[in-house]
């Protein structure tokens, strides 16, 4: 697993630790198992962002204090230049590029997705988190599954939705997909 991994669980046990929560709580109000919490805060596997961002609720801090270790400090505008947003190493599913890390106190979390294709047989991993979400298709398409829905984008749809029920996707025609995901 990627050092970056490693540095984000760390970060993730120092705040559960200060605030004098045990694994099993938080897994219980995070809806995983306590092995599965345990493994996030272990560094040795990788981390979804929809769980990012439930202990960035939790612990009320900025999601890019957890990817980057350091408080966004911006406050007029942040100007993210192609290809330089804050990124999560992702071995599988999506790649995530946060575009307003260094913002401080975000009413949303703006984020440009990348999903590579994969075979049909493969799997979708589901993943939900608190609030609403809003997808903007820039480039391939998509089959979006949400709550037993499936929904095909393509280039320049949108969807918005509760991203509370479990959500995932494919890119399609076994073309990389490109997204601008927006988390409220």
């Amino acid at each position: 697993m990627s050092e970056q991994i490693r540095q984000i669980a760390q970060r993730i046990k120092e705040l559960r630790e200060i605030s004098g929560l045990s694994i099993d709580a938080l897994a219980k109000e995070f809806n995983i198992t306590p092995e599965e919490y345990a493994e996030y805060e272990s560094g040795n596997v990788d981390i979804p962002v929809s769980f990012l961002y439930q202990v960035a609720s939790k612990f009320n801090v900025e999601l890019s204090v957890i990817l980057t270790g350091e408080d966004p400090t911006l406050q007029t505008y942040a100007l993210v230049r192609k290809g330089k947003g804050v990124g999560v190493d992702r071995r599988k599913d999506y790649k995530y590029e946060n575009l307003a890390f260094n913002f401080k106190h975000k009413k949303a979390e703006p984020f440009l997705v990348t999903v590579e294709p994969k075979p049909e047989n493969e799997p979708v991993n589901y993943n939900s988190h608190p609030g609403q979400e809003f997808n903007y298709v820039l480039e391939g398409s998509i089959k979006l599954y949400i709550n037993g829905y499936e929904l095909i984008l393509n280039e320049g749809d949108s969807l918005f939705f509760d991203s509370g029920y479990p959500h995932g996707m494919r890119a399609l025609n076994n073309k990389t997909a490109k997204f601008l995901a927006i988390i409220l």
